[in-house]
């Protein structure tokens, strides 16, 4: 069916509903719907935290009787599969809307073109494709996952205007002002899991929680520790049975150190190591079969490096901070082994914004 010159605008405010899911409602996507009915919203609704209730049954709870012979504006393609609830079509075909508009078809096997197929059995118009390329970017985590069997990645890396991420001496704190980690805290509440490598976690002893944002569910929290070096008592360790923390070894990691993991309530998972390091592929894959569709890694220059050349980040963030260091600091990045400069990755800027005196930018890779 064709659009009508209203969808566009209506479709733009259901994809903002749905980023209110994102990082809370995995492995579910995050979804916006919104019911207009004689040119009026009537209903809207978006994922839930863990997945449930959808938004469809949000809007069309909200809208009551309302929802009559309205359209629906969903941002994915309503489920047709019996969950741990009914499937959307169906609700939306009891609902008695008269019309359906989406923007992206469900990948997922269970659905991919029945939610469609379904409505318009039900002699409901459906009308597709309808901001598609916001869509995608908006629940690229979700795609990856189902397509891919990998989460999507952002790396984030933080360093002095000269590209030094710490002094000589290891002191880092702080390199970028408040409102640059404020942005930080931000962009970890929109995302399933933070993760770091062991040697920042060792370094750091951080608590990876989103702080100073109200009452929000927290990230899961991602440690690569393949011989799990980093302590059970640490911060981590003594707040797992609060906020998950999720840890991924070898299967050389000593059965003391597992056993001490597990007494905090912890998850452990093994992973094959290739020379010596963690499969990285391998990693996020089981990541990916468990659930997590976006994950934003904190880790050092030697985790993002590793990220990078295995192919493995989506998108990275940089935060600038205006000071300077010199080249006895700690550099950003740890070594890519490049042999010409027509090899170096080349990531397309996105976004850019002023935090303070610090800068921030987006990049896709």
């Amino acid at each position: 069916m064709t659009t009508r010159p209203e969808d566009a605008q209506h479709m733009a405010h259901a994809l903002r509903l749905a980023a209110r899911g994102l990082g809370n409602c995995w492995p579910n996507p995050a979804v916006g719907c919104v019911l207009v009915r004689n040119g009026l919203i009537v209903g809207r609704g978006w994922t839930q935290p863990g997945g449930r209730p959808h938004a469809e049954a949000r809007a069309l709870e909200q809208a009551g009787d309302a929802a009559l012979g309205a359209t629906a504006y969903v941002t994915l393609e309503p489920c047709a599969h019996h969950g741990k609830t009914p499937p959307c079509a169906e609700a939306l075909i009891a609902g008695k809307v008269a019309r359906v508009v989406t923007a992206l078809t469900d990948p997922d096997p269970r659905v991919s073109g029945k939610g469609h197929q379904m409505l318009r059995a039900a002699r409901i118009e459906v009308t597709e494709g309808v901001l598609t390329p916001e869509a995608t970017t908006l629940n690229a985590g979700f795609l990856k996952r189902v397509t891919q069997g990998l989460p999507f990645v952002t790396l984030k890396l933080a360093a002095s205007l000269d590209g030094r991420t710490a002094t000589a001496t290891g002191e880092s704190r702080w390199i970028t002002g408040p409102e640059a980690r404020r942005k930080v805290h931000a962009l970890r509440l929109s995302h399933d899991a933070v993760m770091v490598g062991s040697g920042t976690a060792l370094a750091d002893d951080p608590d990876l929680t989103v702080r100073d944002m109200g009452a929000v569910r927290q990230p899961v929290r991602v440690v690569l520790d393949r011989l799990l070096k980093h302590s059970s008592e640490s911060r981590l360790g003594r707040t797992a049975k609060d906020h998950p923390v999720w840890l991924l070894h070898s299967p050389s990691a000593p059965a003391a150190a597992r056993s001490a993991w597990e007494a905090t309530e912890a998850t452990l998972i093994e992973t094959p190591e290739i020379a010596g390091h963690l499969d990285l592929t391998a990693a996020l894959q089981a990541l990916a079969q468990k659930g997590l569709t976006r994950i934003f890694s904190e880790g050092g220059s030697t985790l993002a490096a590793a990220l990078i050349k295995a192919g493995l980040v989506d998108e990275l963030v940089m935060f600038s901070g205006g000071k300077l260091i010199g080249s006895e600091g700690h550099p950003t990045l740890g070594t890519l082994h490049l042999a010409a400069l027509a090899d170096a990755p080349r990531p397309t800027l996105r976004e850019a914004q002023t935090l303070g005196r610090d800068h921030f930018s987006l990049w896709s890779l």
